[in-house]
C-alpha cells in the first residue's frame, strides 16, 4: 500500500497541466461501444477508473489500445462477447453501469453485477432503470445483479426526480440507437454531459439541448467510429486552486476553460483570491488574508460536492466561522474525522459541518477514506507544521495524475512511498 509523505509550509509557484477529465473520459469510453468502428480517445488521463472500464470493455470482446505516455486510447468493439468476469470489475467503480445504455442500445440485453466506487453514500441506480423503462425495456434485479432487455427501444419522454449525472448519461447513450425521439426532462447540465454529447454527435449521433434541462436525442440507424480530445478536469483544476490559498502562493494552471469553474471562482473570490485567465491559463493569487465563507453544494451550475472536501480543508485554516451544507451525498463527511486528526475545529450537524477556522493545521497520520477526501488530505499536509503521513492513497489514484509530481514540480515537500 503506498503511502504520500507531505512536509508543510512551502509556498508553490510556476505552472501545471491539468489533465483531461476523469468523468468526461469514462462516459465516453463506454460510448465506444455504441459503434463497430474503431474509436481514438486523445489524451486519457491513466487512472486506476480508466484502466478499469478499459479492462471492463476488453473482457467483452472488444480491442483496446493504450499508449500509456499519450493517454492516445484506440477502442474497437466490432465483436462483443460475455465474460465471466464483467462482475468482479463492475464491482471496481461506479462508472462501470455506464456501459449498461450502450450495451442494451446496441444489442438489446445485458447483464452486470450492481456497481462499486466511494462510499461517500447512497448513489441508487434507480433513475438510470426508471429510464431504460420508459424506452421499453424490462429489467430484472437478481442476487447483486442487474439484467435489462428489449426487443427494441423506443423514445419516450423521462422525467428525472433528480438531475443525476449518470443516469443522464445512460439514457442519452441508449437513445441515440432507440426508435424515434427520446426527451430527458430535468437532465444534469454538468460540462462532462455536454461532452459526452459532442463526443456521440461525431459519432453521427442527433442530441439537443445539452445544457438547458431538457436534452431531445433522436434515434438514429447507425453510429459510426470517431477521435475526440475530452475536457480538461475541473475538478483537478479546483483543487489546485485551493492549495494556492491554503499555501498563500501564486500558481498557474494550464489547459482550462474559465466557463466550468465559475462557481469555484466565485467562491475563492468571494474569500479573497485574485484569480484572472489569460487565454487557457489560469492564474490564481492566494497571497492575500481570506475571509470565512458559507459553502452549499448543488447540482451544477452550483457548487459542485466534489470540491466540498478540498474546500474545507481551507475553511479549517481560515480565521472566523465558516459553514458547509452538503446536499448531494449523506456520507460526503467522512474526511472530517481525518482533519480533525491535523487540528481542525469542525463539528457536524446534520448535512452541515460547521467550521472554526485556526490558524494553522498539524501534520498527523491520516488514512484517505473516499477520493476527494483524499485530496482534501494532501492540500492539509501542504499547509501543516510538520509532517503529514497519508495511506491508503488508491482512492487519490482514481480521480488524479500523479498529483504528488504535480505538487512537487510547483515546490511542495511531497513524496510516495511505494511498499
Amino acid at each position: 500500500m503506498d503511502k504520500i509523505i507531505i512536509k508543510g509550509g512551502n509556498t508553490l509557484r510556476g505552472e501545471v497541466e491539468i489533465s483531461a477529465a476523469k468523468n468526461a473520459v469514462l462516459p465516453i469510453l463506454a460510448a465506444t461501444l455504441l459503434s463497430e468502428d474503431k474509436c481514438t480517445i486523445e489524451n486519457c488521463p491513466m487512472l486506476l477508473d480508466v484502466f478499469v472500464i478499459c479492462d471492463l470493455i476488453k473482457s467483452l470482446g472488444a480491442k483496446v489500445k493504450i499508449d500509456e505516455e499519450s493517454g492516445l486510447t484506440e477502442i474497437e468493439a466490432l465483436n462483443i462477447k460475455d465474460c465471466e468476469q464483467i462482475g468482479d470489475l463492475s464491482r471496481k467503480m461506479r462508472a462501470s453501469f455506464l456501459i449498461m445504455g450502450p450495451m442494451v442500445s446496441r444489442f438489446g440485453k445485458f447483464k452486470i453485477s450492481l456497481p462499486g466506487g466511494c462510499n461517500i453514500g447512497t448513489r441508487p441506480i434507480d433513475l438510470h432503470l426508471k429510464g431504460f423503462k420508459a424506452l421499453g425495456a424490462s429489467v430484472i434485479l437478481d442476487h447483486g445483479n442487474v439484467e435489462i432487455s428489449a426487443n427494441k427501444l423506443i423514445g419516450n419522454r423521462i422525467y428525472l426526480d433528480f438531475p443525476s449525472v449518470g443516469a443522464t448519461e445512460n439514457i442519452m447513450m441508449a437513445g441515440t440507437l432507440a426508435e424515434g425521439e427520446t426527451i430527458i426532462e430535468n437532465a444534469a447540465a454538468e460540462p462532462e454531459i455536454g461532452d459526452l454529447a459532442n463526443f456521440l454527435t461525431k459519432m453521427g449521433a442527433c442530441i439537443e439541448g445539452v445544457g438547458t434541462g431538457t436534452i431531445k436525442i433522436k434515434g438514429v440507424k447507425k453510429l459510426i467510429g470517431a477521435d475526440y480530445k475530452p475536457i480538461y478536469d475541473r475538478i483537478e483544476a479546483g483543487t489546485f486552486m485551493i492549495a494556492a490559498g491554503l499555501t498563500n502562493s501564486n500558481i498557474k494552471l494550464k489547459g482550462v476553460n474559465e466557463d466550468h469553474i465559475k462557481p469555484i471562482i466565485a467562491k475563492l473570490t468571494e474569500m479573497g483570491m485574485d484569480i484572472e485567465m489569460d487565454n487557457d491559463i489560469l492564474i490564481i493569487d492566494g497571497r492575500k488574508e481570506l475571509k470565512p465563507i458559507d459553502i452549499k453544494t448543488m447540482p451544477y451550475p452550483g457548487f459542485p460536492t466534489d470540491m466540498q472536501a478540498q474546500m474545507m480543508s481551507l475553511l479549517s485554516c481560515v480565521v472566523g466561522t465558516s459553514v458547509v451544507t452538503e446536499t448531494i451525498y449523506e456520507n460526503r463527511f467522512m474526511h472530517v474525522a481525518e482533519l480533525k486528526r491535523m487540528g481542525a475545529n469542525v463539528k457536524i450537524d446534520g448535512r452541515s459541518a460547521v467550521i472554526e477556522g485556526i490558524t494553522r493545521l498539524n501534520g498527523a497520520a491520516v488514512k484517505a477514506t473516499d477520493l476527494r477526501a483524499g485530496a482534501s488530505l494532501i492540500l492539509a499536509g501542504l499547509e501543516a507544521e510538520g509532517e503529514t503521513e497519508i495511506t491508503d492513497v488508491y482512492h487519490i489514484d482514481r480521480g488524479y495524475v500523479e498529483i504528488e509530481k504535480k505538487f512537487k514540480m510547483l515546490g511542495a515537500n511531497i513524496r510516495r512511498i511505494k511498499e
